[in-house]
């Protein structure tokens, strides 16, 4: 059923999913549901509703960014695991590193990846701007992304710290604001990054969606991030 109803969403959305893939998925969203009654992980749990607004939603970020083969990626905030996961289970050579402030989650999450069989898998609990300090973690990601609902100045300075120069931070967001955009540039100079490019387009519920892809062209300096008070109570 899942899969049926699946495959058509992907095949609507213009992505392309083998069996395995879309049974991979099955299980990813059969794990959602189930642990979703034991813990708040997502709203939405109908099988269109995650077909599309999970995982064809985080697949398509694929069509708007190039991600080379072997690259590292970061999720910040990943919570269950979007976009990343869905991500990981089409393109099995990128990297992954999922990084969350609430343990229960990844709890979740371990289970996922054991159960999908993904490899090359780092979870990692941590607040955004701790894990940031890291030298483990900072500036050691390809790629970083998030697919949070804070205002993007804010989301670059928990996400650009950790994505090499070179590298790009992809922020996934909604309906696209030319202002909010504009009121983030400034930070995204201070943190080390410049935006590339901005790509909006519709899922196939006429949804609207926003990708900005920040190419990291300086290193951050060491100020940044600061404390999450800090971040909020006076964005860049």
């Amino acid at each position: 059923m899942f899969n049926d109803i699946l495959k058509q969403k992907a095949i609507e959305s213009g992505i392309n999913l083998s069996e395995d893939q879309i049974e991979k998925l099955r299980i990813y969203y059969e794990l959602l549901v189930e642990w979703n009654e034991k813990m708040n992980l997502t709203a939405i749990t109908e099988p269109e509703d995650v077909a599309l607004k999970h995982f064809c939603d985080s697949i398509l970020l694929l069509s708007y960014a190039d991600i080379p083969s072997g690259s590292s990626l970061i999720d910040v905030g990943t919570g269950a695991g979007f976009p990343s996961v869905p991500i990981k289970i089409v393109r099995d050579d990128i990297k992954l590193c999922l990084l969350d402030s609430l343990n229960k989650r990844l709890v979740f999450l371990q289970e996922v990846v054991d159960k999908l069989g993904l490899h090359e898998v780092t979870i990692v609990h941590s607040r955004a701007e701790d894990g940031a300090k890291d030298a483990k973690l900072r500036e050691q990601f390809d790629f970083a992304t998030s697919r949070a609902v804070a205002q993007l100045n804010v989301l670059s300075e928990y996400c650009l710290p950790y994505v090499k120069v070179g590298g790009a931070f992809l922020a996934m967001k909604g309906k696209y604001s030319e202002e909010e955009i504009e009121n983030a540039k400034s930070a995204i100079k201070i943190l080390g990054g410049k935006i590339s490019k901005v790509d909006t387009y519709n899922l196939i519920d006429s949804s609207e969606r926003t990708i900005i892809n920040i190419k990291k062209i300086a290193k951050t300096d060491k100020r940044y991030p600061r404390t999450a008070s800090k971040i909020k109570s006076k964005a860049l």
